[in-house]
């Protein structure tokens, strides 16, 4: 008896696994799905689709298309038949970098985040201030 006190014991002092594979089997495949990317085929059914996400994945949609990386999202805007996303992209990067050349696309996406047009707006250096 005291032998089965004994095993209790150091069981109870063992610590639990903390790998992420022991996370994952804890949790079960139901919430592992729930950690799918905002491009996967999971986030982007035909349920009403976040702002966020389809921010995101229009900027990844206009560097899959001009092979420009986004700097940021300026704007987002509801349409009719979709959204309207502003994306600034870095068109060419110079030394030092407040003289690097941006641009400001308009990239037009329909309501499940699909991008279905783009265009350029305009052009400028990082470093000058905007007139308007």
């Amino acid at each position: 008896m005291a032998d089965d006190k004994k095993q209790d014991a150091s069981a109870a002092k063992t610590p639990a696994p903390t790998s992420k594979k022991a996370a994952t089997a804890k949790t079960g495949p139901r919430a592992a799905s729930s950690r799918t990317s905002p491009g996967s085929s999971a986030s982007a059914s035909k349920q009403t689709t976040s702002a966020a996400v389809v921010a995101t994945r229009a900027a990844s949609q206009l560097l899959d298309l001009t092979g420009r990386e986004a700097e940021g999202v300026t704007g987002l805007s509801r349409t009719e038949d979709g959204w309207t996303v502003q994306v600034e992209v870095i068109e060419a990067r110079r030394i030092p970098d407040t003289t690097d050349v941006l641009a400001l696309y308009d990239v037009d996406v329909d309501a499940d985040g699909d991008l279905v047009g783009y265009r350029r707006v305009r052009r400028y250096v990082r470093g000058k201030p905007s007139e308007g």
